[in-house]
């Protein structure tokens, strides 16, 4: 279908091939196009533009992101890889979230990746690589809930060394605080789903300019700065001293990862990489938005511009702040950022405030990432995708939600935590994986629209034009160069307990989907149920 994009000009309404006459109201088109992709209208339409720019900001969380993962930043080159490879990875980022939001302005439904995998495959394909797009999206989204959870737990335990030097968390202890936190997410998308858009809302402007945090700086037109603002301004204002820029924005030292020094600095990507991922989840929410094939797509986009900015002005004045990094890379808590906050402010109470701040975004971060992985439990299942899908594509009446998807992605969440218990590099494995798995299933629709001449998304309503072909080649030739890259341990040599999982985890989720196929899909699958629509022109 070369023309899928949805026109309204108030006397008519084209769709594909076809032409409602009268006028027709934009709820009514999006109802109409949505059954034209083979789905009815289930879940409330209440989501505009910036609720879902919001939630994908929220989902990124660029300070609660770099933050918990400034370890492997660390690591693999300091000050550099931290500047440098934030700015490299923001541009490839803008090129995937482009091409994304380009199909996804044609195809505007909750199936998202494995949904327009499907469309852009030919028809000999399109069961297969629907079913496999839709495992990695899946997969991808469960393992980005639990990576952001899981890196929040950290940091609240890592709270109480700030004041007890000795103490050390232990691996039950932060299972048990991330299965409380799974726990709190759960509850608030269930009870509160209502308060959702306000919730994604007030992410965007989360202002936490407490009393503690203008007290310590003393500068009251601190009020009303955003979090991520206020916590670099009190870094430059408190510190004792400060780094050259020279150090700043040259220093470069893989001394502590055992790697060459190139490959340490893409090895260290992952901080950036991770937290620019999320974006592509809320494509799961296209079917509560009340215009997706116009709003989900720019927020989309704007999303990981405003993360870009909101990252070099949080990492910046980072690496002019920075204390001496070995201590931070030996913290038991495997969380340098509440020692980073202390050592630069020299107050433990200061540092609580900050981390108080960081803390606030990692709710927003948890709330949303679950809401949107059951989203995507929830479509997939739609298909028959996921073992028992009978049960997790339901939506509960009562609460307006896919209760048991809900349910489902948290539990998978939950059991993930346990690998904490024999490894403490478990959370490198869920960032991995979170990385790998999206980045896949980001890459595979757009790979198909290539090899196809990008004839499908010719007339689409968010359109890369001219550049269309270099910005999805980008895309494709980084996320196949970082299939292998974020499969490295950060440091080597490697031990049982230091060892990157990431490729263990993928390995296995990926024999959970192969069994199923071999079992069930490969004769009961067929992709989307609006393959109808698909075109039937061979490649």
């Amino acid at each position: 279908m070369d023309d899928a994009a949805l026109k309204a000009n108030g006397k008519g309404v084209t769709m594909g091939s076809h032409e409602v006459k009268g006028t027709v109201s934009p709820s009514d088109a999006t109802a109409t196009r949505l059954e034209e992709m083979g789905y009815k209208q289930e879940l409330t339409r209440s989501l505009g533009m910036v609720s879902v720019l919001g939630l994908s900001f929220a989902i990124m969380a660029v300070p609660f992101g770099t933050s918990t993962t400034l370890n492997i930043a660390l690591t693999d080159g300091g000050p550099v890889t931290i500047l440098w490879g934030w700015v490299f990875v923001s541009l490839v980022s803008l090129a995937i979230a482009g091409s994304l939001a380009e199909i996804c302005s044609v195809y505007p439904t909750s199936g998202g990746v494995y949904y327009w995998a499907a469309m852009l495959s030919t028809p000999k394909y399109s069961a297969f690589s629907s079913y496999l797009t839709g495992w990695l999206g899946t997969v991808g989204n469960w393992t980005v809930t639990a990576s952001i959870t899981f890196g929040g737990s950290q940091l609240i335990l890592a709270a109480a060394t700030l004041y007890h030097d000795d103490y050390v968390p232990t691996a039950w202890q932060t299972v048990l605080v991330y299965w409380a936190a799974l726990l709190g997410s759960l509850l608030i998308n269930i009870f509160f789903n209502k308060h959702l858009d306000g919730l994604n809302t007030v992410c965007l402007y989360w202002t936490a300019a407490s009393v503690i945090i203008v007290s310590l700086v003393a500068v009251p037109r601190l009020i009303g700065m955003t979090a991520h603002l206020q916590i670099i301004v009190t870094l430059l204002a408190m510190a004792d001293t400060r780094n050259s820029a020279e150090f700043a924005f040259t220093h470069f030292d893989a001394s502590n990862s055992g790697w060459p020094s190139g490959w340490a600095w893409f090895v260290g990507l992952l901080q950036a990489a991770y937290t620019l991922t999320g974006y592509g989840m809320v494509a799961a929410l296209c079917e509560e938005v009340k215009e997706p094939a116009r709003q989900v797509p720019r927020a989309m986009v704007l999303s990981v511009a405003a993360a870009a900015v909101t990252g070099l002005v949080y990492l910046l004045p980072i690496n002019f702040v920075l204390p001496d990094i070995q201590p931070l890379l030996e913290v038991a808590s495997l969380q340098p950022m509440p020692l980073l906050y202390k050592t630069v402010t020299g107050s433990a109470g200061a540092a609580l405030g900050l981390l108080f701040l960081i803390l606030g975004i990692w709710a927003f971060a948890a709330i949303g990432s679950l809401t949107a992985a059951s989203r995507c439990t929830w479509a997939f299942s739609r298909d028959g995708g996921i073992p028992g899908s009978q049960w997790w594509k339901k939506v509960n009446p009562r609460f307006g939600v896919p209760l048991n998807g809900l349910i489902l992605s948290t539990v998978v969440c939950a059991l993930l935590g346990l690998i904490y218990l024999g490894s403490s590099a478990a959370f490198n494995a869920f960032t991995g994986v979170a990385t790998i798995c999206l980045g896949c299933s980001y890459a595979y629709p757009v790979l198909c629209s290539l090899v196809r001449g990008r004839k499908m998304v010719r007339n689409a309503p968010f359109s890369l034009g001219k550049v269309g072909f270099f910005v999805n080649t980008v895309t494709v030739v980084w996320i196949a160069f970082s299939i292998i890259l974020f499969c490295m341990p950060t440091a080597i040599p490697v031990t049982p307990t230091s060892m990157n999982y990431a490729s263990v985890v993928f390995a296995g989720f990926s024999a959970v989907a192969a069994l199923w196929y071999a079992i069930n899909a490969r004769k009961h699958y067929h992709g989307p149920t609006g393959s109808a629509i698909r075109t039937t022109e061979a490649a």
